[in-house]
């Protein structure tokens, strides 16, 4: 049976692609800092692993033949650069020692972001080939990421390197929450106000068929945006207002401000407070981080879902979870 090695099980991602592997007749071994967090279904081909990145994991890889390696520090408020690279980029590289020492480890995909490439500009929009940009490049979050791509696509001799770089997710399963914090600010309110920028939306359960696409299809060293649909921020709580059934009044908010904000929180951090309001997230606020998928269809196959799907699906479980009423 085709078994596979999973990190980050309990996020958004992790968690529907565990469910997606499962369905597709995968044996799934799941890494879990805690196994009671587990939200998602039980299968007879799911072995839940207690542990962490820097455990000896080795043993459990024997028998695997490919790694997904999903588990990140996303948060925005850590201080230094160190606070990222020790998680996303030393662990990536004692995970595929490790896998290497398996023996039976034939491909590594590293889930890592579309903040590693560049975005959108005034010509066309984001995709593999581009370089990341200002002000994505003084981003610790994405420098991390990209410094573990660097290596193991300088490993790719030694092991088949797949990397993904998903958008926004959205969807189910999103228990932290996570990406989904965007529609709690915008569910039900009467005043909404929004940034003048954009992000690409993408179906949480298309990135977990995406990567099971590069699991069969994919090409040695190479990197897929897992991307979908291009909307501003204030297209998106437009649409979110459709599910809501309430039309709030919609103030944006001034790039001149937001700067505002974020030279305030870089003060804060400067003096040791943990904030995510720093200059460079600011900044990130008012880019149209927009990206094309068209490599991602053409060579994986991908048919993407209108992300109205996703929308409702994390809504849904939002109410079911007794987030959202």
């Amino acid at each position: 049976m085709k078994t596979v090695f999973v990190t980050g099980a309990n996020g958004l991602l992790g968690t529907n692609l565990v469910h997606e592997m499962l369905s597709h007749g995968w044996l799934v071994k799941a890494l879990v800092r805690n196994p009671d967090n587990y939200k998602g279904e039980q299968h007879p081909y799911l072995e839940l692993i207690k542990g962490n990145l820097f455990d000896d994991l080795t043993p459990y890889m024997k028998g695997c033949g490919v790694v997904i390696h999903i588990a990140a520090e996303t948060r925005q408020d850590l201080l230094h650069y160190s606070d990222y690279q020790k998680t996303n980029c030393e662990a990536t590289v004692s995970l595929f020692q490790s896998a290497l020492e398996s023996g039976s480890v034939k491909k590594f995909v590293f889930v890592s972001s579309a903040n590693t490439v560049g975005h959108s500009d005034f010509f066309e929009l984001g995709s593999e080939d581009k370089a990341v940009r200002f002000p994505f490049n003084e981003s610790y979050y994405a420098k991390s990421k990209l410094e573990a791509e660097n290596f193991l696509l300088q490993n790719k001799e030694n092991m088949d390197i797949i990397i993904v770089n998903p958008t926004f997710m959205l969807g189910a399963y999103d228990t932290k929450p996570s990406s989904g914090k965007i529609i709690l600010m915008g569910w039900k309110k009467h005043i909404l106000f929004y940034p003048p920028g954009g992000k690409n939306f993408v179906d949480v359960k298309d990135v977990s068929r995406g990567i099971i696409a590069c699991i069969e299809k994919g090409k040695n060293g190479e990197k897929y945006l897992l991307a979908n649909n291009n909307l501003t921020y204030k297209a998106f709580f437009e649409l979110l207002s459709e599910y809501s059934n309430q039309q709030p009044i919609m103030i944006p908010l001034p790039k001149w401000l937001l700067h505002m904000l974020g030279y305030g929180g870089n003060c804060a951090r400067f003096f040791g407070l943990q904030t995510s309001m720093s200059l460079t997230n600011m900044r990130i606020l008012c880019q149209d981080n927009f990206f094309t998928n068209k490599k991602s269809v053409k060579e994986l196959g991908i048919q993407y879902r209108p992300i109205d799907n996703a929308v409702q699906d994390a809504v849904s479980y939002f109410k079911s979870e007794n987030v959202l009423k």
